[in-house]
Formats: C-alpha cells, sequence, structure tokens
C-alpha cells in the first residue's frame, strides 16, 4: 500500500497550498516538490480562498503565528472544507502560548481537518490540556517510549475519535491513528532534533499524500 501511495503521488502531482511558518517555508516547499507534487505559499486574506480554490490539499502550520495569519488560516479552511479538499493541522507549540493553544482549538472547532500532526506535547495540549512543551517542541517528560507505548496509543486512539480526524504524533515512535487503528512507527533518528523544520516538512508532506490517495488515508498518512 505504501509502495502505490507513494506512486499515486508521483503521477498525480497535487497542488499543494501551505499556510506555514517563515523559518521553514522553504524546506516545505522543497519537500513538496521532492515527493512529486507542486506547492503554493499564500497567507494573505485577500487571496488565500481563491489560492485554496485551485489546490487539491491545504496544510496550516501555526509556527510563526501572528493576528494576521489567522483569519487567513480560518478562510482558507473552510475554503478547503467548501470544496472537499483535505486539510492537515500542525499545531507547532500549542501549550507554549495562549495565542497558539486558543487558536489551534478555534481551528479545531471551525474547520473540519483530515489529519492533525504534532509532538507528543501539543497533541496531549490539545487532547487534555496538559500538555508540557518546550517552546516549540516536545518535552521529555511527555515523550513516547517502549514503556509508556500502550497509553501513547491510547491518547491518539482517543483524540482520533474525538476530532474525528487522523491524528499523527511524531518523535522517536511515531502514532498515527484513525481512532480503531494505531500505526507504530520506529524510524526516528536523534539528529532530527538537531536541526529545525522536519515536523513541519513531514505536515506538508502529510497534506500531499493524503491528496494523492482519497481513499487509504490512514495509510497515505502513515
Amino acid at each position: 500500500m505504501l509502495k502505490t501511495a507513494f506512486e499515486n503521488l508521483r503521477s498525480r502531482s497535487p497542488l499543494i497550498h501551505n499556510i506555514t511558518n517563515y523559518v521553514t517555508v522553504n524546506d516545505c516547499a522543497n519537500m513538496v516538490l521532492a515527493c512529486g507534487a507542486s506547492p503554493i505559499m499564500a497567507d494573505d486574506a485577500a487571496e488565500v480562498e481563491e489560492i485554496t480554490a485551485i489546490c487539491g490539499g491545504l496544510n496550516i502550520n501555526i509556527g510563526t503565528l501572528n493576528s494576521r495569519t489567522v483569519t487567513s488560516m480560518l478562510l482558507a479552511g473552510k475554503k478547503a472544507n467548501q470544496l472537499g479538499h483535505p486539510v492537515v493541522l500542525d499545531p507547532v507549540g500549542a501549550g507554549a502560548s495562549r495565542l497558539r493553544t486558543d487558536t489551534a482549538n478555534r481551528l479545531m472547532q471551525e474547520v473540519r481537518f483530515d489529519a492533525v500532526r504534532g509532538n507528543i506535547s501539543e497533541i496531549k495540549t490539545l487532547c487534555t490540556g496538559s500538555g508540557s512543551t518546550k517552546g516549540v517542541d516536545a518535552d521529555a517528560v511527555d515523550a513516547v517510549t517502549e514503556a509508556n507505548l500502550d497509553d501513547g496509543v491510547q491518547l491518539v486512539k482517543t483524540f482520533a475519535q474525538r476530532a474525528g480526524c487522523i491524528v499523527a504524533v511524531t518523535g522517536a515512535i511515531d502514532l498515527v491513528s484513525d481512532g480503531e487503528r494505531c500505526w507504530c512507527i520506529r524510524n526516528g533518528r536523534a539528529e532530527m532534533s538537531r536541526i529545525t523544520g522536519t515536523g513541519c516538512q513531514l505536515s506538508a508532506l502529510m497534506t500531499a499524500f493524503l491528496v494523492a490517495n482519497p481513499d487509504h488515508k490512514l495509510a497515505a498518512a502513515a
């Protein structure tokens, strides 16, 4: 299935709208290109609905959040919902500030997401209100390990059921669930924590896979 998902992405080459943070915007664009899709980055309220309409999917990332882009995210998300386009939320730093947490919760209330992808602290914040972030990084106390894997799987399944979408927690062990099944992926490497943007790039990549594989969303997200 994973091989087929990649082949679908390469053959369909969808256009992906990214409202993402300016720290990693170029990396996200290049990741989308590298996987075989096409990126467009637009975050002005005057054009986001029009751009969303010509794209196959929307990636919303709150990494460098400001009051101007909150409006743009809501407009784009609602337009994507209206058109039936897949939408992914990356709640960067949820739990680090009231603005980030409140915005992520508001987006989830007003926009229907196909997937939410974040680190364990961000997802715990949205699910239980008690995640312990270290800036925009997960706190070590929240980390998913072999010892607490069952608890992590249950958290992700519960949140996916409540949110009505795929939930992906990424870290040393990735957990990807649709509320019933949960993929546990052990491909993390410590070096990934020494650079910025791997999560942002992954959310853009996930959006492209979901657009190209509408009939197998969980496998596409994984």
